[in-house]
């Protein structure tokens, strides 16, 4: 079984590439390669996506290595197989993004990415460090993870999903900001599991290990 970790040029992978790594190992859950080759994305048994930066250059990043959302779209969209989007990774899974210009999104989970509006204006922007996860739907993704458990977030933007059953979990920052969606095989998280510590290595073994 092969996960294929998507590099685009956005953001430093190294970290991603160990925390999957050292859970397919642990777990017998097949190899993990970096790549930006359509034709390995697009047999690959899974695909993670990762971002970091702005939703606007992610995106046009993305789409800049030919062939590549295709490869992506016809492995999870057309065959199925599970997604885990991480951080811009998961913003872009949205209908359209607001930052800085309107960008369009996938759409694969409807919804508008938005800037968080703190009510208590002590608090900043970005939304950066550790913060405690409200489970909202049961999912294979939680197995062995609770409510209260922490992960590690980097953030100005956040995804306000139109359906209330694709937000699995939130954070509260002085209002409800949302940290993991998902629907049929797609999930994303809106966090860095993999610097997530106990918490994020166990979903990454859990999504290694999910079967939608």
């Amino acid at each position: 079984m092969l996960t294929a970790i998507v590099d685009y040029e956005s953001g430093n992978l190294h970290s991603a590439e160990k925390a999957f790594q050292r859970m397919a190992r642990e777990t017998g859950a097949g190899t993990v390669q970096v790549t930006s080759d359509p034709d390995v994305i697009r047999n690959a048994d899974r695909i993670v996506l990762p971002g970091d930066g702005a939703f606007p250059a992610c995106r046009a990043a993305l789409f800049d290595h030919r062939g590549v959302f295709e490869a992506i779209e016809d492995s999870v969209i057309k065959q199925g197989r599970p997604f885990m989007g991480i951080c811009i990774g998961m913003q872009m899974l949205a209908t359209r993004g607001l930052e800085y210009s309107e960008t369009p999104g996938f759409d694969w989970i409807g919804g508008t990415v938005e800037k968080i509006a703190p009510s208590d204006p002590a608090l900043k922007v970005p939304h950066m460090g550790w913060n405690d996860l409200v489970l909202d739907q049961a999912h294979p993704l939680f197995d062995g993870i609770e409510t209260g458990q922490h992960a590690y977030f980097v953030h100005s933007y956040h995804f306000r999903v139109s359906d209330p059953a694709h937000l699995l979990a939130h954070v509260d920052y002085a209002g409800d900001v949302t940290a993991i969606v998902g629907r049929d095989n797609i999930v994303g998280t809106q966090f860095h599991p993999e610097k997530s510590q106990a918490t994020g290595l166990r979903m990454i073994a859990n999504f290694l290990n999910w079967a939608p």
